[in-house]
């Protein structure tokens, strides 16, 4: 085999070689802009649960205010019912 000849396969070689490289880079870059996305997407379905559990914690404190204020409202009608049937008397 001659020095051109030698030269071009391994000439050849390399440029297969660098053609192998490119190749892997780009699909480490696909793969590296992928997992960029998946990461975004779980730092924005982690906000969206914050803000979620916040508004549940917030839906749970008016729950309890209104069924504490309906138990005092039946309390007074109660009440009132009775005050109502004690002046009417036996009559009612």
């Amino acid at each position: 085999m001659s020095d051109t000849s030698a030269i071009e396969a391994a000439s050849k070689r390399l440029s297969s070689a660098l053609d192998a490289l490119d190749a892997a880079v780009e699909r480490m870059a696909e793969v590296e802009r992928g997992a960029l996305g998946l990461t975004a997407q779980i730092h924005a379905l982690d906000a969206d649960r914050s803000r979620l559990a916040a508004e549940l914690d917030t839906a749970a404190a008016q729950s309890r205010e209104l069924e504490t204020t309906n138990r005092e409202v039946a309390r007074r009608l109660d009440g009132a019912i009775e005050t109502i049937r004690a002046v009417l008397g036996p009559q009612a």
